[in-house]
């Protein structure tokens, strides 16, 4: 009986094999396998004012696999070392309008108005472990610089700044306006005095009437205008608030709204911000008095509430325009360690201290006026351990190893794109 189900066993397993060596044999790629790209066009020059417009079409042919594969493409740009990569899907062309090209060839680093040679691969995904690439075709691309200069030779500086005369050696930018001679800065001040100067120098400086001015803490809008020399200033700031956010809907013991900042390069406001499935609104000086929400179309500021799934996002408000956008973004960074204020993370332990985009690149995240201790820190995504960024061994090149610092206050910079970080003691 024994010798019976051992043979029985073993034309099972044989005929299991004969299966799975068939079942290979109809799986095995077609060696000769390719996939060739096309552009629709050799010369690409942007406008800001085309913004919408198809400009480039990226196609390539259908790969004879040997078999019914189930293939993920993706558009890889180059210029120089860097490459950006674009999601197809599983479609057989790409058609980029003048805005999303931009960004990707201002991620690649080309220069406003400057022809640039880009050249375009597709990366054929089949799994994890299987992948192949076309040829590379290439243009001439043109993009446009999506940055406004809004600088000024103006600044703000003062004991308000830091609360004690260490503001004194710290300026801070005001912008220019759609009004000649009239400039602002968007700041929040501690009580103390502050004046207005130029170029950073004490050689032409304005306060009241030649005094410092007198100023309590809060959130403020300052408006220089140089032609009457006037100084004013107004308890200013924007917020965000919703069942969607972390603060909710403003109530009696409520926090103050989630804040938004001044984007000068742009001249919206932004907020990074983690939501959950719900609604938000938009609401100045933490108060009902002016507030914006949902207009029925996306994108467009109206007076109801702005239904969002949850995520982490880049929220954007255009008041000029009374627009507004939500940019889903994979994660938001922050700093922790025995060097910070918060320590290192525990059961009990606050939120890491959250770095902000750089507004004037996408790839750069920043925390300015931090103040250290003497000891480490490590830069960690989302107030989880699951990816972190610490030193490598060569300082600015990241790693794995906590970072070590010494006592003061810095402006601390995470590139994400070059695996970088650099700290800038003030």
């Amino acid at each position: 009986m024994k010798k019976i189900i051992n043979k029985i066993l073993f034309l099972f397993v044989g005929a299991t094999l004969l299966v799975s060596c068939d079942k290979e044999v109809l799986t095995v790629l077609n060696p000769n396998t390719e996939t060739t790209v096309s552009l629709s066009a050799s010369d690409v020059v942007l406008d800001k004012e085309a913004a919408g417009q198809n400009v480039l079409t990226v196609s390539w042919t259908d790969p004879d696999y040997g078999f019914d594969a189930a293939a993920d493409y993706k558009v890889v740009f180059t210029a120089g070392e860097k490459s950006e990569t674009v999601a197809a899907g599983n479609n057989l062309s790409k058609v980029f309008e003048t805005v999303q090209l931009n960004k990707v060839l201002l991620k690649l680093g080309l220069k406003g108005g400057i022809p640039t040679e880009v050249s375009v691969q597709i990366k054929v995904v089949l799994s994890a472990y299987h992948s192949l690439s076309s040829n590379s075709s290439s243009f001439m691309a043109t993009a446009y610089v999506d940055k406004l200069d809004l600088s000024s030779p103006w600044s703000l500086i003062g004991s308000a700044i830091t609360g004690d005369d260490a503001g004194w050696g710290m300026d801070l930018p005001l912008y220019t306006t759609n009004i000649p001679d009239v400039f602002v800065a968007y700041v929040t001040l501690l009580d103390g005095k502050y004046k207005i100067r130029k170029d950073k120098s004490w050689d032409e400086n304005y306060g009241d009437d030649g005094a410092d001015i007198v100023i309590t803490a809060g959130s403020y809008k300052i408006t220089f205008n140089y032609n009457t020399k006037a100084i004013t200033s107004e308890l200013f700031s924007w917020g965000i608030v919703g069942d969607a956010t972390p603060i909710g809907w403003p109530g009696d013991t409520t926090p103050p709204d989630a804040k938004f900042t001044y984007d000068q390069y742009s001249d919206t406001w932004k907020i990074i911000i983690t939501l959950t499935d719900g609604n938000i609104k938009f609401r100045q000086n933490k108060d009902w008095t002016v507030n914006y929400g949902y207009s029925g179309v996306d994108g467009i500021l109206g007076g109801d509430d702005i239904p969002v799934t949850a995520g982490n996002y880049i929220v954007t408000i255009d008041f000029n325009k009374l627009e507004y956008s939500l940019e889903k973004i994979d994660h938001i960074w922050g700093i922790v360690g025995d060097a910070t204020p918060i320590g290192w993370p525990g059961d009990t332990t606050p939120p890491d201290a959250k770095l902000t985009i750089d507004f004037s690149t996408s790839d750069v995240w920043v925390i300015r006026n931090f103040t250290l201790k003497d000891g480490n820190i490590k830069f960690r995504a989302d107030d989880d351990w699951g990816l972190n960024y610490g030193y490598s061994g060569v300082v600015g090149t990241l790693g794995g190893d906590d970072i070590p610092v010494t006592a003061g206050t810095y402006d601390i910079f995470l590139n994400l794109s070059e695996l970088t970080y650099e700290l800038i003691e003030l």
